[in-house]
């Protein structure tokens, strides 16, 4: 008796450890090096590959299908003995003129398809010279902020003007000088300075407003006009449409914030001169 309950009690210890030890060593074999991943591979989305490989055909497959069908139903009704004459009477000739109206869909859902094509946006080089005027007596601490923008108006003093600008066709050597006077008066300038917001022209080719800009190159992309306070703006054109991120645009944000408490700091100790320095 005593020797069966202790092999009842022995046995199952035995296999377990058994069963245990076969078990480890098979997790260790399926992270073994030699034997590489044996788990789960990502799948691949064939589909989508597929289409992206074969997007002209994929476009036009409406087009296909629809003139296919309409040559279905047409060689049905020949085959089938109906007579050509549409009668609303007739429960094939309604379904023949839903196959017809499905058809067409199909035929101009793939001329939509056609038509729509995706607009690969480039980065341009500035069609312009390069500049750097900025007004006299200007603390080296104040300048090597300003550096950070393109053009900068306050308090109705030109301040700053580096980067590319446009060449000034009477005299090809120099850049044209920013126009204070014409750039205040301007719907853009007035329209910023009054929102106290930022106004981002993700696509400056799409608007009007861009004759009152005329110092930019002429194929600035994209252009943030940041308000300096009540006072100023900030211009900071791009070479690439949208190509200023919503990072870049915190970023200027916070420079205008910045240069607005400088400049105004400065402008109330030493009044701004007009005249620049290149």
């Amino acid at each position: 008796m005593e020797a069966g309950v202790l092999l009842r009690s022995v046995t199952p210890a035995n296999l377990l450890r058994r069963r245990f030890t076969a078990r480890r060593r098979s997790t260790m074999a399926s992270l073994s090096p030699q034997g590489g991943y044996r788990g789960p591979k990502p799948k691949r989305e064939w589909v989508s590959e597929w289409v992206s490989k074969n997007d002209d055909l994929v476009r036009s497959l409406p087009i296909y299908v629809g003139g296919v069908s309409i040559l279905a139903v047409l060689f049905n009704r020949t085959v089938s003995g109906i007579a050509p004459v549409a009668d609303a009477s007739s429960s094939q000739s309604r379904a023949d003129l839903l196959a017809l109206g499905l058809a067409v869909t199909n035929i101009l859902n793939g001329l939509v398809w056609l038509s729509i094509r995706l607009k690969y946006i480039s980065v341009v080089n500035p069609d312009g010279v390069e500049c750097r005027r900025m007004s006299n007596h200007l603390p080296d601490s104040v300048v090597s902020e300003l550096l950070w923008s393109l053009v900068v108006i306050y308090d109705g003093i030109f301040i700053l003007q580096i980067g590319f600008a446009e060449k000034n066709y009477t005299n090809g050597s120099e850049a044209v000088v920013v126009d204070v006077e014409k750039l205040m008066q301007g719907s853009l300038y007035s329209g910023a300075v009054r929102s106290g917001s930022q106004s981002y022209l993700a696509n400056l080719s799409l608007y009007p407003g861009k004759s009152e800009l005329p110092f930019l190159p002429s194929n600035t992309q994209a252009v943030i006009l940041q308000p300096l306070g009540d006072k100023g703006l900030a211009v900071v054109g791009g070479d690439t449409i949208r190509g200023f991120t919503t990072s870049d645009q915190a970023w200027i944000t916070l420079i205008g914030e910045k240069l607005d408490a400088t400049l105004e700091k400065v402008s109330s100790e030493t009044p701004l001169t007009v005249q620049p320095k290149s």
